[in-house]
């Protein structure tokens, strides 16, 4: 891992890009704001969409202000439709697409590692109440992250003024 000084905000955009490059199904990546509860107060966006959520679950002190993070990465995958999923409905195969992209999401992030984070894992999965006519499920998983952002970082300098002088310590 490389020791980022916006640890987040680092992890954000190497996750976003690796979703936006990795998943074509996929038209909107952005932080959670719960922006789906308010659809008619927020931008419009695009879905399928993905919004990531950043939380710590247990952060140990390694040196100089460095921390291991255990990190839980929520990801919010959101389609707005009107199709039917039940059996017989002329639009189900669009309708359970959705859960195909739920299926990629799962194979590119399970079990990997990137420049910001190490040891990805899936610890949990469900589905979130909209109120809307849209589908929202909640994959949450966890890595491991270093927090360089408290890191004091020293410059190399030199001495002045100072003379060195050379003697013998006798035993």
């Amino acid at each position: 891992m490389s020791t980022p000084q916006n640890w987040t905000k680092a992890l954000y955009k190497e996750l976003a890009e690796k979703i936006s490059n990795s998943i074509e199904a996929i038209e909107w990546v952005d932080l959670w704001h719960n922006q789906v509860g308010f659809l008619e107060d927020e931008h419009p966006f695009p879905t399928p969409a993905v919004f990531l959520s950043f939380r710590s679950n247990n952060l140990k002190d390694l040196s100089q202000k460095v921390q291991q993070v255990i990190l839980q990465i929520d990801f919010y995958l959101y389609f707005e439709t009107f199709t039917d999923t039940y059996k017989g409905s002329y639009n189900q195969d669009e309708a359970l697409s959705f859960l195909d992209t739920i299926d990629e999401l799962n194979k590119i992030m399970h079990a990997s590692s990137g420049e910001n984070y190490t040891g990805m894992k899936r610890v949990s999965f469900n589905p979130e109440d909209t109120g809307n006519a849209g589908n929202l499920y909640r994959i949450s998983y966890e890595c491991l992250s270093n927090d360089y952002t408290a890191f004091v970082e020293y410059e190399n300098g030199t001495f002045s003024d100072m003379e060195v002088e050379r003697f013998i310590v006798e035993p």
